[in-house]
């Protein structure tokens, strides 16, 4: 998790308006406890309304005070999710334009690494 923190922090740089922060527990008590008045979530096909329609529900449910807000990505984007990602990277494939450069690096070294240089699979569940 702190990797993953660490390099979304180096991905969006030095941005006054955003914080990138780790929890625990239900997300509503956290935009409690920071104050947030909306929880903004990204869908990609289908199946991600499905699963953000019932979560926007039962959060609206615990935390009527905190919006819900869904942003539809672009075309392009669609395909992408954290585990094809690391898929084609176990693999050697090229992620540079589905990831920011720092995230490509790190994924490019640590399939190295854990592959003693070569290309082949490896565990998705790390």
């Amino acid at each position: 998790v702190e990797e993953r923190v660490q390099m979304i922090q180096e991905a969006l740089g030095s941005r006054d308006k955003i914080r990138v922060e780790r929890y625990g527990g239900l997300t509503v008590d956290f935009a409690r406890q920071i104050n947030a008045r909306a929880i903004v979530r990204g869908l990609r096909v289908f199946s991600d309304f499905e699963f953000e329609f019932r979560m926007a529900l039962a959060n609206q449910r615990l935390a009527p005070e905190i919006e819900v807000v869904t942003l539809i990505t672009r075309e392009q984007h669609t395909f992408l999710s954290g585990s094809t990602v690391r898929e084609i990277a176990s693999f050697g494939g090229d992620v540079t334009s589905m990831v920011p450069e720092n995230v490509s690096k790190a994924l490019q070294e640590r399939f190295r690494q854990e592959n003693n240089g070569y290309n082949r699979p490896v565990s998705l569940r790390d």
